[in-house]
């Protein structure tokens, strides 16, 4: 192992070394003594003076095709198999990266072999891709001499999350069958010159304060112009508390998280209703975004570790609750102030989809009726409360509700 990992770490300063459009060929070559391959593919979230996409050695490969692989790939953990880019199916390797205070990357490489690499270059590849995306990222946030500080990872996160919910307008346009050649060029213009201006203008303005109900309804704005084409039915349900003033900041997080959240699960396809929610308390914005699709979302997911790293810059905390085949429920608690901590209680290993249960349970209700309060199906039930009973090391239903009224079981 000593020779592989001594030669990668060498020819890595010639990655870091580059230029930002020599990046990609440098990392080419690095890897060609690794996995022979005929391309490379590297999609990032970093766009704010660069293509979110590069691509080295194979023409043709399109956002649309890279944006099907990316659901595929877990964080950390890579992938290999047939995949179809530039519109021929080809051998893959795909490994996806998140280190901290970057928007994470996914490299696809196109390779020439007969079988997977083996364990040991995987892993060398991955900390390749991992060393290439933190250069990327570093390398863009000090692009402007005239700012210091650089262009925030939020800010860059946000931008990259608007930049990838145009691109799936668009797309859904061009995909339409409800509208012909001229009507979807005129569409797309309509969506696009908008698009533009908010990028050229870095995004959303920055205001102290916004009521809950102008900032939802920007929201659904947004989310309406992005699934208008997609034959997807959206159910928008607002804050009843809609003249609560809600701190800037929160506002443009719980925007910025359900759009990343429609794009992660449109990504899945395969559904036929999102449904949105917005509940105010006195001390934090709850936000879910439920579908009917197939429920197949890993919580380990580049696009979930993106969107927990949105939530964390404001001390809160978001849930992944997918059921194969019954759908995906995402969860994010926005708190308006610091988070006081808390001492762990054997509730905290639930996440708000179980607690809702176990609720409903602690009442006394059978599977039925918590079905119907909670308008999910009887079988999701018996998925949640087998999770419950599992996550609290109890063996009866009695005992789950004894913990939750702060009983020993």
């Amino acid at each position: 192992m000593a020779e592989p990992w001594s030669a990668a770490l060498t020819a890595a300063l010639r990655v870091v070394r580059a230029p930002l459009d020599g990046v990609l060929p440098e990392l080419s070559t690095v890897l060609s003594t690794l996995v022979p391959h005929q391309g490379l593919v590297l999609f990032t979230g970093d766009c704010l003076l660069m293509s979110p996409l590069l691509i080295h050695g194979i023409d043709g490969v399109s956002a649309d095709e890279v944006s099907r692989l990316v659901p595929l790939v877990a964080v950390d953990r890579p992938w290999f198999g047939p995949f179809t880019l530039a519109g021929v199916e080809r051998p893959v390797l795909a490994v996806a990266v998140k280190p901290p205070k970057t928007t994470g990357g996914l490299l696809a490489v196109v390779t020439t072999g007969t079988g997977p690499p083996e364990p040991d270059v995987r892993e060398i590849v991955t900390k390749l891709v991992e060393l290439t995306t933190v250069h990327l990222a570093d390398r863009v946030s000090h692009a402007e001499p005239h700012d210091v500080t650089g262009p925030s990872v939020t800010a860059v996160e946000d931008l990259a999350d608007a930049h990838a919910a145009t691109l799936t307008s668009l797309l859904g346009v061009l995909r339409s069958r409800r509208l012909d050649d001229a009507a979807a060029r005129r569409v797309a213009v309509q969506l696009a010159v908008p698009a533009l201006l908010e990028a050229r203008a870095g995004g959303e303005r920055d205001v102290g304060e916004e009521s809950a109900g102008r900032a939802f309804d920007l929201l659904a704005e947004k989310l309406s112009v992005l699934t208008r084409y997609h034959d997807l039915r959206l159910e928008l349900a607002g804050p009843e508390q809609r003249d609560r003033r809600l701190p800037g900041e929160v506002a443009r997080a719980a925007r910025s998280v359900v759009r990343g959240a429609v794009l992660a699960i449109l990504q899945h396809g395969g559904l036929s209703r999102v449904r949105l929610t917005w509940e105010v308390t006195d001390s934090l914005l709850r936000v879910t975004v439920r579908d009917d699709g197939p429920g197949s979302l890993a919580t380990d997911a580049l696009s979930v570790h993106r969107l927990r790293d949105r939530v964390a810059v404001l001390g809160g905390t978001l849930d992944v609750d997918a059921v194969p085949g019954w759908g995906t429920t995402i969860t994010a608690d926005l708190p308006f102030g610091p988070v006081r901590p808390q001492p762990p209680g054997p509730l905290d290993a639930l996440n708000p989809r179980e607690r809702d249960v176990l609720e409903q349970l602690a009442l006394g209700h059978p599977n039925r009726v918590i079905a119907t309060r909670l308008s999910i199906s009887e079988n999701t039930v018996k998925f949640h409360v087998a999770n419950i009973l599992s996550k609290l090391g109890v063996s009866s239903r009695g005992k789950a509700a004894a913990l939750a009224h702060g009983r020993t079981p």
